[in-house]
């Protein structure tokens, strides 16, 4: 009896030590495919001005029925976000309030652009509470900068030129437009391209 419980004591030790080595060998494996996953960025599209050009200032009317103009140099203001949104896109609604938030953490002025029904569109206003903020509807602008998908957002410097840009659909994705124009590159996939190209 007492030999049959010494076993089974061992036995259970091994177990819990074999345990031990396999949950490490996971805890390595996940730490290496944390690695090699890659980070989360605005997805780039051909087509449209690209980063680093400075496209002329587009004239545009506001919704409200005023004049304004997009791009171009804008002394003093720093940079700039154009978030392109339509009242027809359920992913541009769940975007727009991730936007105020990015804009105002990262203080960056905020413009929404659409081409969509003005009545639609002053709807989306009301619903997501953002008549503080510019918003210009009309084709001029999304023609001007090659947007052809939403939500699209353009990253802008104070002299106009086009930082970063891309298809949106989180927080993540806009924080890669600020983390690309840091960086010095187009996009988070241009820098994976390249540590790709280091690596073989």
């Amino acid at each position: 009896m007492m030999t049959i419980l010494i076993v089974s004591q061992a036995l259970s030790w091994l177990m819990v030590l074999a345990l031990g080595v396999a949950l490490l060998a996971v805890a390595r494996q996940v730490g290496v495919l944390h690695v090699r996953v890659a980070p989360a960025g605005a997805l780039t599209t051909a087509g449209g001005v690209g980063v680093g050009d400075r496209p002329a200032a587009v004239p545009a009317t506001l919704l409200d029925g005023g004049a304004t103009v997009v791009g171009g140099a804008a002394p003093g203001a720093g940079l700039r976000l154009l978030m392109f949104v339509s009242a027809q896109c359920p992913l541009c609604k769940s975007m727009i309030p991730t936007a105020r938030s990015f804009a105002r953490h990262e203080r960056v002025a905020l413009t929404f652009v659409g081409d969509d029904d003005p009545v639609a569109q002053r709807a989306l206003i009301a619903q997501q509470g953002i008549e503080a903020y510019p918003f210009v509807n009309g084709p001029e602008v999304g023609r001007a900068f090659g947007v052809a998908k939403l939500p699209f957002a353009v990253l802008l410097a104070v002299d106009g030129t086009v930082l970063s840009k891309g298809l949106v659909n989180s927080r993540e994705h806009l924080e890669s437009l600020i983390v690309a124009h840091e960086m010095g590159i187009a996009s988070v996939q241009d820098y994976i391209a390249t540590l790709k190209v280091e690596a073989a």
